[in-house]
């Protein structure tokens, strides 16, 4: 069985996480709207996952809506002591699966109680704010007013630790002029590097970098260089490309998802890769 304990930990406040981990996102349906085909297979990842040594996973309520918390809860709860939950808020689904902003103070405070129930906590671990300005990425604009409504939530105890989503590099200094940001969780892969910089400045701050798509989503990874070194080292392109988030910088964090415990042990294999240097120089120019 594969030690997650190999990659290294990282710190995200006061928690200390191993640096693999899991996304939630997949549990729910088609779209990430309503519930899943399989329910007892979505509860199955998550038991596996954890069994396997994952301490960190990343869901929000948004997904489903609620109905990924809920099967977070059902599978897991009470949680383990060392496990970190980390949930985003600032969005909201219309009534056709459509993702909308909800950066109102009334619209913060509800996300964070919809997760407080609907995982059962008293208090979230992290809470990213996940800035919607434009539909197609980061985009610039103040969160000055979100991110003092997650503020003033977590002096009443309800949100241990903060974190922004989807965000430039202004939109994290400004946080951090804040509030103590303990992660950024943005696009970045092999194929998407906009914030090769921003990793480098997070990394020389101690601060995590989680990024969201590791495989390309929605449209997953493809390179014929990718495909080599995996051929070489006898993995998949999916593992390969996992190990290089590794190996790129020690703040990231990674969170890939899906819905088969197959797929699970696959993806947590990755770590066991081990990447040569002239292996991440051919990456690098992809």
């Amino acid at each position: 069985m594969t030690n997650l304990a190999k990659v290294g930990t990282f710190k995200m406040g006061s928690r200390t996480v191993k640096r693999f981990g899991y996304g939630a996102m997949q549990l729910a349906g088609p779209g990430v709207f309503g519930p899943p085909r399989d329910r007892g297979a979505a509860l199955a990842v998550l038991r596996e996952a954890v069994k396997r040594g994952v301490d960190h996973i990343d869901t929000s309520d948004v997904y489903g809506p609620h109905v990924t918390n809920q099967i977070i809860r059902e599978a897991l709860h009470p949680y383990p002591r060392d496990l970190v939950i980390a949930t985003k808020v600032g969005a909201r689904r219309g009534p056709q699966g459509s993702w909308e902003p909800a950066f109102a103070v009334e619209d913060i405070a509800s996300a964070v109680h919809d997760n407080l129930r609907n995982l059962g906590v008293d208090a979230l671990d992290v809470v990213n704010l996940r800035v919607l300005f434009d539909a197609q990425g980061p985009a610039e604009g103040s969160i000055e007013a979100p991110l003092s409504a997650l503020m003033k939530l977590q002096r009443e105890g309800k949100v241990r630790h903060i974190g922004l989503s989807n965000v430039t590099a202004k939109q994290v200094e400004e946080g951090r002029a804040m509030t103590e940001i303990v992660c950024v969780q943005n696009l970045y892969n092999l194929a998407h590097r906009q914030d090769d910089a921003l990793i480098d400045s997070l990394a020389a701050a101690g601060i995590a970098y989680v990024p969201f798509f590791p495989l390309g989503g929605f449209s997953p990874l493809q390179s014929s260089t990718l495909s080599d070194v995996a051929r070489q080292l006898g993995a998949t392109p999916m593992q390969v490309a996992l190990a290089w988030l590794l190996r790129r910088s020690p703040n990231i964090l990674l969170i890939p998802g899906t819905s088969s415990v197959e797929h699970l042990r696959e993806n947590l294999a990755a770590a066991d890769l081990e990447l040569s240097d002239d292996a991440m120089k051919a990456l690098d120019r992809i």
